[in-house]
């Protein structure tokens, strides 16, 4: 692990669709961000929807009667791959807090794990948004050569103060719930009340007060449904944080919440040279796709087009497009807002060879 300790035969769950050509020429490795499983879509064996159900599949924007696609659940997950709430097979217990510090540069190892498992040495492009971008491009930092192209959606070389505040606070939210207990809470119990609120906070981020505004108003909730508590929910959108919150509480281990937050603050570009530059000047990439959305707060415009134009000195002229998108849905937008996102990733794939 790249901050010490070591992981002994670590589980990376992994999803294919598509015929793998060659080498690897035509495969498209999607990296995860801090929530999701490695389900990107559905399939015969999975018919369930997946997180990014309308982007990959057969006609999509990447679409996998062309495409073999691999989707790694992140290392440091709950959703199979290994994490806290694993086994320590050296212990036989949970890993807990005695897993090792987690980064980013680590989950893109355990990528490259996957296509060595995979005998894929060679990628048509890396794919990744908000976390996964960053993971993306630490792949291509640490194993240049290897992919053709990087598509990095609201993602950026670091994580602003802004953003480490944000989180920061919601892992101290968790960690100030009395059933965090120190990271020794039982599995399908622990600090749920922490894990709630901290949703919550993060959902306010991840949207925009624009789509709100037009979405929720001021409507309250239908009087049935309130309570006689004087701070209960009154409103719409009160109701839309508690549903969002409840939901995300029953599927993700606080531990690994924590981990793979802390993850997104520690990682930083500049840790690989003295200069941007330098540091991008051996990515080796063919072309590229920043995509950056208007109303992200987490990931705003301002960083991501300063990815774009440092790739730009590294990268073939002309190879680097970067796409600004108006859309309402804040840092969401690359999960929801498909009538903006299709054309832009469809058209990127569509004017690329195998």
């Amino acid at each position: 692990m790249r901050c010490g300790g070591v992981l002994q035969s670590p589980i990376i769950v992994y999803e294919t669709w598509g015929e793998l050509e060659g080498r690897g020429e035509n495969a498209i490795l999607l990296f995860t961000g801090l929530s999701p499983s490695a389900h990107a879509t559905s399939s015969l064996e999975d018919p369930s929807p997946g997180w990014w159900e309308d982007m990959v599949g057969p006609g999509r924007p990447i679409d996998t009667n062309r495409y073999f696609v691999i989707c790694v659940n992140s290392l440091g997950s709950c959703f199979g791959s290994t994490g806290p709430a694993s086994i320590n097979p050296e212990t036989g217990e949970l890993y807990r807090l005695n897993f090792p510090v987690l980064t980013i540069e680590d989950i893109a190892h355990s990528g490259h794990e996957v296509l060595r498992h995979l005998k894929i040495d060679r990628l048509h492009a890396v794919v990744g948004s908000s976390m996964a971008g960053m993971t993306a491009l630490a792949f291509c930092l640490l194993y240049p050569g290897i992919s053709n192209s990087l598509v990095a959606i609201s993602s950026s070389m670091h994580a602003l103060p802004f953003a480490i505040a944000l989180r920061s606070l919601q892992r101290e939210i968790v960690r100030n719930d009395p059933d965090w207990n120190g990271g020794n809470y039982e599995p399908g119990f622990g600090p749920i009340s922490g894990m709630r609120l901290a949703r919550k906070l993060g959902m306010t981020t991840y949207r925009s007060a624009q789509e709100w505004e037009g979405r929720f108003g001021r409507e309250r909730i239908s009087a049935e449904l309130q309570t006689k508590d004087p701070f209960g929910i009154s409103f719409l959108v009160e109701s839309y944080l508690q549903k969002h919150a409840n939901k995300f509480t029953g599927q993700f281990d606080p531990n690994c919440y924590l981990y793979l937050s802390r993850a997104m603050d520690l990682f930083d570009v500049s840790e690989y040279g003295e200069s941007i530059e330098e540091c991008l000047n051996n990515i080796d990439l063919r072309r590229v796709l920043i995509v950056a959305v208007t109303t992200d707060i987490l990931f705003p415009i301002h960083q991501q087009r300063e990815l774009a134009d440092a790739l730009d000195k590294v990268v073939d002229v002309d190879n680097v497009q970067f796409i600004k998108l108006d859309s309402i849905y804040g840092h969401d937008s690359f999960l929801v807002d498909m009538d903006k996102f299709s054309p832009v990733i469809g058209k990127f794939f569509e004017s690329s060879s195998t």
